[in-house]
């Protein structure tokens, strides 16, 4: 299935009303129809997302043991979150409207069990008038596809060469100044902890049109379909395979929807929430690049338990906190794994994982008896942006992250990208060592406009010359495929 046949909504930050984009084929409006939907009275883009969820929202004992049925999938960005804690945009300084939240409604999907090496091709209930023989046929073309039949054999290699990128890092100069400028409202008194970033600009020609490529693989779970239509001349499904080759991550993701395409390779998740309520999420902070002094898990670990790092993560995780308790309310927040060492390709990074239960429906108001339920959605809408890249306070830090920034936008970067299945459990991951695009930059000729983010936590310990380097040692993964 083509993304352009699954139902779409799109909303821009600050607008009332979100663009429902409806399937080219249903049958009860007008090939590729755009229907403008005003948010509730009173409400936000968040309820209008509830409501469509929950009327289409399967239950019962029998559903399969799988992440993902069918449901909503998608990226919801940076900005988005600032405007849900209160923190102004100047419309003047984005000058377009592209999509905060862009989600499909996805009723066909393949996934892909690694571990146990099962692929499962699945369909929602059908649209009226559709046929019915989608999972047949398609699992007959996979399995007459030449790469089913040659599973058994290696793959061919990739072709890692993207010639002709025009790379504009940040200067290190300036990345410095801007730290020191972090750590005087530090010290003044104005934030904990500023989770500075800067962003570099890859301008370059794509390589060839790839004949077939995945819509969107969220988190690890393929969903193969036609290539929509874009550029004349698309590699990007190429630059994610290569990136996700050189940095393999648990939550590397590829999407191309609505007008943005996102190449991740993320290591953090940022949510995640099961059909009984309980939500995790894991902040990293705290990150040290592999080399021939830091090799093994223990070096790392010498490294990363101390004073500083531990209260990097340590304040993150507070926040975190707090916000989970915001819906899960008290006594229901609890922190299983705190200040741990992972080891990744290049890196290796502290984690704690925070986990929340979601409170039972309880009745409320005066007709009949509604209950209200809590949902991984409420937990999303209540934790945007992502802590561990704001600072602590959060909305404070943010502000004057948009000043010491100059007031860029971070857009995909530093939002979150996943899912929420039709069983009610869902998966979003954090936009870190990304590469992301919008159609609407570029040019004539067909050169594209990549941006990539990369920062790290400030704290009063901080040094300009540690956090530069933290920041191209994390530029370094997603700028590697271009070497």
């Amino acid at each position: 299935m083509d993304v352009s046949d699954a139902l779409r909504v799109e909303y821009h930050t600050g607008e009332s009303f979100a663009d429902v984009r409806v399937p080219s084929e249903s049958a009860f409006y007008s090939p590729g129809a755009m229907e403008r939907v005003g948010l509730p009275v009173g409400g936000s883009i968040w309820q209008l997302l509830a409501e469509f969820h929950e009327a289409r929202r399967i239950s019962g004992p029998d559903l399969p043991d799988l992440p993902f049925l069918g449901g909503f999938m998608g990226y919801i960005t940076y900005e988005q979150g600032l405007a849900g804690i209160g923190v102004r945009l100047a419309e003047q300084h984005r000058g377009h409207r592209r999509p905060d939240v862009c989600l499909a409604w996805v009723t066909r999907s393949i996934v892909i069990d690694h571990v146990k090496g099962l692929l499962h091709v699945q369909e929602l209930r059908p649209r009226p008038g559709k046929r019915q023989d989608w999972i047949e046929s398609t699992v007959a073309r996979l399995q007459a596809s030449q790469m089913w039949k040659a599973a058994a054999s290696p793959l061919p290699p990739l072709s890692n060469k993207f010639p002709g990128a025009s790379i504009q890092t940040p200067a290190a100069d300036e990345y410095e100044d801007k730290v020191k400028i972090c750590q005087e409202f530090i010290a003044a008194g104005d934030s904990y902890e500023l989770c500075l970033t800067d962003q570099t600009i890859i301008t370059r020609c794509p390589r060839r049109r790839s004949p077939t490529t995945p819509t969107s693989v969220p988190n690890g779970s393929h969903r193969n379909s036609k290539a929509a239509a874009k550029p004349a001349a698309d590699d990007s499904w190429d630059l994610y395979r290569t990136l996700r080759t050189k940095q393999p991550a648990p939550f590397a993701s590829y999407i191309r929807l609505g007008p943005a395409t996102l190449i991740s390779s993320s290591p953090e998740r940022f949510l995640q929430h099961d059909r009984a309520g309980l939500c995790s999420m894991k902040p990293m902070k705290g990150t040290v690049r592999k080399s021939g002094a830091v090799a093994t898990l223990a070096q790392a670990e010498a490294l990363l338990h101390v004073p500083k790092e531990e209260a990097e993560n340590l304040m993150i995780v507070d926040l975190v906190r707090h916000d989970l308790h915001g819906v899960c309310g008290a006594g229901n927040v609890c922190v299983p794994h705190l200040l741990v060492v992972e080891e990744y390709q290049s890196v290796f990074t502290m984690i704690t994982v925070v986990e929340g239960r979601l409170p039972e429906p309880e009745a409320e108001g005066e007709g009949e008896g509604a209950a209200t339920r809590h949902t991984g959605l409420d937990v999303l809408a209540a934790s945007l942006p992502p802590g561990s890249m704001t600072g602590a306070p959060k909305k404070r830090s943010c502000e004057l992250l948009q000043e010491i920034e100059g007031r860029r936008e971070r857009s995909l970067y530093s939002g979150v990208v996943g899912y929420m299945c039709v069983s009610g459990r869902g998966d979003w991951s954090v936009t870190i060592r990304s590469m992301f695009r919008w159609d609407d930059e570029g040019d004539d000729e067909g050169k594209e406009v990549w941006r990539v983010g990369a920062g790290g936590a400030v704290t009063i310990l901080s040094t300009p010359e540690g956090e530069r380097e933290e920041m191209f040692t994390k530029l370094g993964g997603p700028l590697s495929i271009f070497s």
